[in-house]
């Protein structure tokens, strides 16, 4: 499973914004994450925020006018829609641009953690999978010493270890798991 904050392979991108200016200065990374190329669009905030999930968009402003007035260092995360209207989760992270001790704009860098996001929850899916496969096994050996033992059938065995479940407040797993640990140790 890849590392939490392993930022490596995730696309990135830089953003200038001098007051004196009004003027944003995207990478070509932003371009990128934003589904543009250079020349494409003029990036400006009225263009960013037609980007930024609506839920979004009040959070994403008091941020701006907080980083625009106080500095940072500050961080979000941001839900947009790219130009395909393919979905994005961002990290801003944003300070002062100073000259001489004096604020003279914003800079920041964007990561596009969409796809760590995507891989982190495919590695527990894929993970969860391969414990309830492990669980299922040992299940399916406990229906089996109890058929063995009793003469029930396996659906009655399983209801057996499913109110032993509810009785005892325990997950027919660790039930299961108990009946094949007594098992093998005779």
């Amino acid at each position: 499973m890849m590392p939490h904050g392993d930022f490596l392979d995730c696309p990135t991108g830089l953003v200038e914004y001098y007051f004196a200016e009004g003027v944003f200065h995207w990478s070509e990374g932003l371009y990128r994450i934003y589904g543009y190329e250079r020349g494409d669009v003029v990036p400006s905030m009225d263009m960013a925020f037609a980007h930024i999930e609506p839920a979004d968009r009040p959070v994403v402003q008091a941020y701006w006018d907080r980083v625009a007035a106080v500095g940072g260092p500050s961080s979000i995360y941001v839900s947009i829609r790219d130009r395909k209207d393919r979905q994005h989760k961002l990290l801003y992270s944003a300070d002062y641009i100073l000259e001489d001790g004096v604020p003279v704009g914003v800079w920041g860098v964007v990561v596009d953690l969409t796809q760590s996001i995507h891989s982190d929850r495919h590695q527990l899916a894929t993970e969860a999978v391969a414990a309830s496969a492990r669980n299922r096994a040992v299940i399916e050996q406990a229906k089996g010493v109890l058929m063995g033992r009793t003469g029930i059938t396996a659906d009655q065995a399983y209801e057996l270890m499913s109110q032993q479940s509810q009785d005892t407040n325990r997950k027919v797993y660790a039930i299961a798991h108990e009946i094949v640990e007594r098992a093998t140790r005779r």
